[in-house]
C-alpha cells in the first residue's frame, strides 16, 4: 500500500467565483521532485477552463412572464368600489379612495371611464384594508394599541370571464397626526396609480381618419 506523506496546495485562480487549486502529494519514502511553478500554474488554468462550463450550468436566468394582453390593449374601464375595512383614521369619508382613484384615472386619460361594466374592456376594483398584525408597544408611532397594516388594493378583472388578470397593492405608512395620515393616504394612492401606469403603458397610436 502506498501512503501519502505530505501535500502541497498551490494558490488557485477564480473562475466565476469558484476557486481552483492544484494539490500535489508526495509518496511516502520517495523524494519530492523539483517543482516547476510555471507548469503548475498552467495546469491550474487548464483545470479551471474545464470546470468553468459546469459553473455556468448552475446559473439559471428566468425571463419575465408576459402581462395579460387586455391590460395594454383595453380602452374602456369600469371602476368598481370594492369597499373594504373602515378608514376612520383618514378624513374624507368611506368613499375617499374611490373618488380620488377615479379622479386620478380621469386625469391620466389612458382609459375611457364608463359607467356600465358591460361596455368595459376591463374592470378596476379598488379597495382599502386595515389588517391587524399584532399589539402595539408604547414606543410604536401608531394610534391605539392595535398594530395594523393599512393598504390599498387594485384588482384588474376581465369583465367577460371575471378572471383576475392582475393585482396591485400599496401599503400606507402609519402616523400619529391626522394631517400626516392624510398625506400618507395621498402618497400611497399616487404610488398605486404609478404602479398601474408601469404595467399598462400608453395605448397604441391609431391612424388618423381620412
Amino acid at each position: 500500500m502506498v501512503r501519502l506523506r505530505n501535500a502541497r496546495t498551490y494558490p488557485g485562480v477564480y473562475i466565476d467565483g469558484y476557486e481552483v487549486r492544484l494539490r500535489i502529494d508526495s509518496l511516502h519514502g520517495a523524494s519530492m521532485l523539483p517543482i516547476n511553478r510555471p507548469l503548475i500554474f498552467s495546469l491550474v488554468i487548464a483545470t479551471a477552463s474545464l470546470i468553468a462550463p459546469f459553473a455556468h450550468g448552475q446559473k439559471t436566468d428566468v425571463l419575465p412572464a408576459p402581462l395579460p394582453a387586455q391590460i395594454h390593449n383595453g380602452k374602456k374601464v369600469f371602476i368598481s368600489n370594492a369597499g373594504g375595512d373602515s378608514n376612520y383614521l383618514y378624513s374624507g369619508g368611506p368613499d375617499r379612495l374611490y373618488d380620488q382613484f377615479y379622479a386620478a384615472l380621469q386625469s391620466w386619460g389612458r382609459y375611457k371611464l364608463v359607467t356600465d361594466p358591460a361596455e368595459a374592456d376591463l374592470v378596476f376594483a379598488v379597495s382599502f384594508s386595515n389588517q391587524f398584525v399584532g399589539e402595539n408597544g408604547s414606543s410604536q408611532p401608531v394610534v391605539g394599541r392595535s398594530l395594523t397594516d393599512p393598504q390599498f388594493r387594485l384588482t384588474i378583472l376581465d369583465p367577460g370571464t371575471r378572471v383576475t388578470l392582475w393585482t396591485l397593492t400599496e401599503h400606507l405608512q402609519v402616523a400619529v397626526l391626522q394631517g400626516n395620515r392624510d398625506k400618507n393616504f395621498d402618497q400611497a394612492l399616487a404610488d398605486l396609480v404609478n404602479d398601474l401606469k408601469n404595467i399598462a403603458g400608453q395605448p397604441a397610436a391609431t391612424s388618423p381618419r381620412r
